[in-house]
């Protein structure tokens, strides 16, 4: 479809989950009464990040990933596929959160992502990375201040970056909307996520993890001084536990409620655009874009040359409802076609081709959170707030401590060590996010002005974001 509605026929699947059957591996349904040292609960990037980093400290453990549907199902394997080294959701959410830690987590941050692209390299799976750098775009006049203000962080650090104006930033990818630029060519990547994925997934069974599919876990309760994961057809007995479930966690722990809440995020994707297409936006330097409002869109190209368009229009369900169910919202997806033709009306010839959703998981300081249960016996995280790809490897580091290395410096970290501000319980959950999600809305219209219910979060150290 070519108007501003979004398509009503295609793909409702993510385009990063589709498997070649020739290469591709199913894993085993969990049946029967199965033991293991350490049993990982969701096969995405945190559930096979830890299970790398156990088999890598500990070749001689056995390890069991157990997913309720196939190998990065949820936001592993649905997000926009940007990657940035930062752990702190950007270098000024962390300075906010973390001012005396902040040198410490973007040298770690840095370090991280530096063996994620070594990883890949030895992992067979380094074509999935573009180092293309990122833009960020201006599309209000109150934007352009804030993209120089940033700018002056990333020079005081050191970073590559370029400011650039109205006719430098449309150089460098075509757009009416554009009144100003930030580009940082050497920060961050693009990645195909389903092919990243499944490549740890591979990794991890060549180091002899079973990697079991389409196996819903039901339950984890403790047992003697380990614990059991059940399953409809079978269970897991271990001496420990890793819920690696993300937005999905309050399912199977009631506790990690207060931590965050789900989001739903939905994504366009275009037909591959041909050579002429492409020319009427230039993108030459094939950057991952963002803009720079408070409800923000993020858009990139895929190696065949398609525009995948996401953001702006996040979406809380009441009680934190997450599923199938959830997956699809058609008021959403016309709202990106419309913003889409509005940023390149040049492209309105282009038509979507597919479109996809699911939850994420933001908590109220934008960052990961970690913590144990049931007596230690099950170490969780979750939250990355859309910044993942590299943030869950560093997360799955943090787990293996937990469980290999409990004294180790990492775990004494503020970053690691405490919980972001709880949300409430509903109906005020609901309530809150709602309130906020307006208010986020009026300061775009208001040139960032961020009014009485902002400040009053800020002054409180929280937020809501996708």
């Amino acid at each position: 479809m070519t108007g501003t509605t979004a398509p009503t026929s295609g793909r409702a699947v993510s385009f990063w989950l589709d498997r070649d059957p020739d290469t591709d591996v199913v894993g085993p349904v969990l049946q029967g009464q199965q033991v293991a040292d350490v049993v990982v609960v969701g096969a995405g990037f945190t559930g096979l990040w830890t299970a790398l980093a156990l088999t890598g400290r500990n070749p001689s453990l056995s390890v069991r990933v157990v997913e309720a549907n196939v190998v990065g199902h949820g936001a592993s394997g649905r997000n926009g596929g940007f990657v940035e080294p930062s752990l702190t959701h950007g270098l000024a959410n962390g300075r906010k959160h973390f001012p005396d830690e902040i040198d410490e987590l973007t040298r770690l941050g840095n370090d991280n992502f530096a063996d994620l692209l070594d990883d890949a390299q030895r992992f067979g799976v380094a074509d999935a990375f573009e180092r293309t750098g990122v833009l960020e775009v201006a599309t209000a006049p109150w934007q352009v201040h804030g993209l120089a203000e940033d700018a002056e962080q990333y020079a005081a650090l050191g970073e590559s970056h370029e400011l650039l104006d109205a006719g430098a930033v449309r150089a460098e990818v075509d757009s009416p909307t554009y009144l100003a630029g930030l580009h940082r060519p050497e920060a961050g990547a693009l990645v195909h996520p389903g092919r990243l994925v499944r490549g740890l997934a591979t990794e991890a069974r060549r180091r002899g993890v079973v990697v079991h599919e389409r196996s819903q876990v039901t339950d984890i309760e403790a047992a003697g001084a380990g614990a059991i994961v059940r399953t409809a057809q079978g269970s897991v007995r271990a001496d420990r536990v890793v819920l690696a479930t993300n937005a999905y966690s309050h399912r199977l722990l009631r506790r990690t409620a207060r931590h965050f809440v789900p989001v739903y995020d939905y994504v366009l994707l275009t037909e591959p655009l041909n050579a002429e297409q492409l020319a009427r936006i230039g993108w030459k330097r094939r950057q991952g874009v963002a803009d720079a409002g408070n409800q923000f869109h993020y858009y990139r190209l895929t190696d065949d040359d398609r525009i995948l368009w996401g953001g702006y229009d996040a979406i809380y369900r009441f009680g934190s409802s997450v599923g199938p169910r959830n997956d699809h919202r058609r008021a959403t997806y016309d709202l990106l076609a419309r913003h889409f033709r509005a940023t390149f009306p040049q492209l309105a010839d282009v038509r979507f081709e597919r479109w996809w959703g699911g939850p994420i998981a933001t908590t109220t300081r934008f960052t990961a959170t970690f913590g144990d249960a049931l007596g230690g016996r099950v170490v969780y995280a979750l939250g990355y707030t859309g910044l993942g790809v590299a943030a869950s490897r560093f997360a799955g580091r943090v787990l293996t401590d937990k469980l290999l290395a409990p004294d180790s410096p990492l775990l004494q970290l503020r970053f690691t060590s405490t919980h972001p501000f709880p949300f409430p319980p509903e109906p005020l959950r609901w309530a809150g996010v709602q309130m906020t999600r307006r208010a986020i809305a009026r300061a775009d219209a208001r040139d960032g002005r961020r009014g009485p219910w902002l400040g009053l979060l800020d002054r409180f150290g929280i937020g809501f974001d996708s």
